[in-house]
């Protein structure tokens, strides 16, 4: 990480319509500039702003909707008759002490300024509605002057079309001005935003605010403006090389400064702050953009949403500089994400990310490889924070931990060494020369690396008192991971049935064979989807990882469209035959189905899981909709077997869990909208999938280990009988299964496992809906 981000002006102050902030050099100090220009303006640093700061706009008249102007030596008033409407001005300044009123409603008024002048606002603006202010030639807010609408303030040197904005439609902003917009007053909108836009630079050392809306500001030739009432709305499509620069406190639902292919200084100082506080429709977020530019924090970047939870910070440059103008960052948010093209974590940033750690904001640090970049990512000092918060860092390549540095956390935190994250097997590897020392946290360290390339552990510490999470499938809490990023990836675990693998990004494997674990050779170790998938449609075999050794763990994964199928007896499930080991926060769609062989006319059996064939283990907050098909219709008159949406069997453990699928079976067969056959406990799970057979349960077919708190819906299943021992009053109409009341016991709050989407027919489980974020 850049440690200094330079200052370097290209052109001397040549009045306002020149005034140049400045291109900075990459490596040149930056103290002190945003001073000199505050200086600069209020000094006077052109004759013509200060003979233009006495009187009001003149020369106005409208040219698109309709309404009248008019006041006297000290008010201006605007009184609009339409909706929309557009004013020219020959020039358009506010004197200290002198006000200009908008009376346009709920509507908005563009104002665009045709003379020679720049606009300068010391005196006071207002509107009931938006104002749009228009002039190539520069705007400067002077520190007496006072903007304040209930709409939008729009503030650009960039030209817009009258059509498009008359007509109420999005709104390209465009042109070659070198002017620059200047704010050192107050500007305020109450119901709406506050819109810096120039292709030269923008300026902020006073203060902005727009509590229901968004604050942003925009360099670029060409800046598009779209209506939003979730997201940023100002997005620069053309750059220019100009530069932000906010030394003043703003204060916002979002704020975004962007800037394609110039500098951001976001300089708040020791008192002030870039503060996102979000509402009803926007998280509280703050986005910091200069994609080939350089960015230099200082002071507080602080955003949370309404409800009062961490919100967002997203910073993204070609160079990043934290400590600017001697300023310590510290950026207190939920996350904080991090993008540049090589990360070298160097004292300053390293002190930078410990500060906002311990304020309890998350770090995902990430190396792109942009712009010629390495993409490595380089840890030259240590990182110690106490508390929850997590930190990633992931490189495009490789990551180093380096001699000397130390890498730990007193508290809760996780830690993520995330190798090749764009998983395109390019050899990434994980090297510790320095130390991990999480013995005095109960967090987890993860550390993926590409499977070609290397893992080196180094020293680390582990908490001697850890112990997994609930259903986590954890076997320690310092683990290296195995990226498999492609199928002939997936075919290399069978070689290595005890390692440790990860999921680098979704898998289409078609109808390719995967040779499965066998009850001779099980899967023994960890596989952790990371919430990817992996989609196999027309297999013909056992389930995807055969056997799940006692010690084996499958986390975190999506199985799609499988249609694994046997020929005459077998036991079967999209994911695996057989379970002896933890099957957390996995589902499966397709289905699983039998086929009469034509040669043993007499042998029609098949025990059948939507997820699992028979299950020894645990299996917990997973599901299933696929299709258990166990008889076809010229045998299901004697198909037997036993056929579950979510599992044939169970002898083990299934927990908070359910199915969806419709399950079919012969008449010799038990069935069971989520067990087949029940030998061991299930608890908090439902099934809602159509079911028949012989033996029939809503939830369990045949057997006992039923719960209290498992559901079944009574009218979709077909079937009026929990099977289990579960109570019949457990089975529920649709009505029923979309009300969270009805599931005694279950915990649908923020940090409980189960959710009830609006308009859901059914409870759905909680990382269902952050995976879907």
């Amino acid at each position: 990480m850049a440690k200094r981000i330079g200052s370097e002006t290209e052109g001397a102050a040549r009045g306002v319509r020149s005034l140049e902030v400045g291109r900075f050099a990459r490596r040149r100090p930056v103290a002190g500039l945003i001073s000199i220009v505050v200086a600069l303006w209020a000094w006077g640093a052109s004759t013509k702003l200060a003979q233009a700061a006495g009187p009001l706009p003149s020369g106005g008249h409208f040219i698109a909707g309709s309404g009248s102007i008019g006041g006297n030596a000290g008010a201006l008033t605007i009184d609009q008759a339409t909706s929309r409407g557009v004013i020219e001005w020959s020039s358009f300044s506010i004197g200290g002490g002198n006000r200009v009123t908008f009376n346009n409603g709920a509507g908005a008024t563009l104002n665009r300024v045709t003379g020679g002048d720049p606009s300068a606002i010391y005196g006071t603006l207002s509107a009931t509605g938006s104002v749009y202010l228009i002039n190539p030639q520069g705007i400067l807010i002077g520190p007496s002057g006072v903007v304040s609408t209930g709409g939008r303030f729009v503030a650009s040197t960039l030209d817009t079309c009258t059509c498009g904005f008359m007509k109420g439609h999005p709104l390209t902003f465009k042109g070659n001005s070198n002017a620059s917009i200047i704010n050192l007053g107050t500007v305020g909108s109450t119901g709406g935003d506050v819109m810096l836009i120039s292709s030269n630079s923008i300026v902020n050392a006073g203060r902005i605010s727009a509590p229901h809306g968004t604050a942003e500001m925009a360099v670029g030739q060409k800046v598009l403006l779209q209506d939003s009432s979730t997201g940023r709305q100002v997005f620069v499509q053309s750059g220019s090389g100009g530069n932000i620069e906010n030394a003043g406190p703003v204060d916002a639902a979002q704020i975004s400064l962007q800037a394609a292919d110039g500098n951001i200084f976001a300089l708040a100082g020791e008192h002030t702050t870039l503060r996102a506080t979000g509402t009803a429709t926007r998280g509280g977020h703050v986005w910091l953009v200069a994609d080939t530019g350089a960015v230099a924090l200082g002071g507080t970047i602080e955003a949370k949403n309404a409800d009062g939870s961490g919100g967002t910070v997203d910073t993204h440059g070609a160079l990043l500089e934290l400590g600017a103008d001697g300023i310590k960052p510290l950026v207190k948010a939920g996350k904080w994400n991090v993008s540049t093209p090589d990360l070298t974590i160097d004292d300053a940033a390293a002190a930078t990310f410990a500060r906002s750690l311990n304020a309890g904001t998350s770090i995902d640090a990430q190396a792109t490889a942009a712009q010629g970049g390495t993409g490595d990512v380089d840890v030259m000092s240590s990182i110690h924070w106490n508390g929850a918060a997590s930190l990633t860092l992931g490189a495009y390549h490789s990551l180093t931990i380096e001699d000397g540095a130390t890498i730990k956390n007193h508290g809760a935190g996780n830690l993520t060494l995330n190798a090749d994250v764009s998983s395109i097997d390019n050899g990434g590897s994980v090297i510790n020369h320095g130390a991990i020392d999480w013995s005095n946290s109960t967090g987890i360290v993860s550390a993926y690396f590409d499977m070609n390339g290397t893992y080196v552990p180094g020293m680390f510490f582990s908490n001697a008192a850890w112990t997994p999470p609930t259903y986590s499938g954890l076997a320690a809490q310092i683990t290296g991971y195995e990226l498999v990023n492609t199928l002939s990836d997936l075919g290399n675990i069978p070689g290595n049935p005890a390692g440790n693998y990860a999921l680098g990004r979704d898998i289409e494997a078609g109808g390719a064979y995967i040779e499965p674990f066998s009850d001779t050779q099980p899967f023994s170790g960890q596989f952790d989807g990371r919430g990817h998938a992996i989609d196999q449609p027309g297999l013909y075999a056992p389930g995807l990882f055969g056997v799940i050794g006692k010690t084996g763990s499958v986390r975190n994964l999506g199985l799609t469209n499988m249609s694994p199928y046997c020929v005459d007896w077998c036991i079967n499930g999209n994911l695996a035959e057989e379970n002896d080991g933890t099957i957390s926060r996995v589902y499966t769609t397709g289905r699983v189905s039998f086929i009469l062989d034509p040669d043993s006319p007499t042998s029609r059996s098949s025990d059948l899981g939507g997820l699992v064939g028979t299950n020894f283990g645990t299996i917990a907050q997973s599901w299933s909709s696929a299709t258990v098909i166990g008889a076809t219709d010229i045998d299901i008159a004697s198909g037997a077997g036993q056929l579950g949406g979510l599992v044939s069997s169970n002898y083990g453990t299934i927990t908070q869990s359910y199915a969806t699928g419709d399950v079919s079976g012969g008449s010799a067969s038990t069935v069971g909208g989520l067990v087949g056959g029940n030998y061991g406990s299930v608890t908090q799970s439902f099934a809602t999938g159509f079911s028949q057979g012989g033996s029939t349960g809503g939830v369990i077919g045949s057997g006992a280990g039923g719960s209290n708190d498992d559901y079944w819906n009574a009218q979709t299943t077909g079937v009026h009988v929990g099977g289990g021992g579960i109570p019949s009053q457990n089975g529920l109409t649709t009505a029923q299964m979309s009300n969270p009341a009805s599931f005694v016991g279950w915990d649908f709050g923020a940090g409980g496992a189960w959710a009830m989407p609006s308009g859901a027919t059914h409870p759905v489980l909680q990382w269902q809906l952050q995976a879907q974020r």
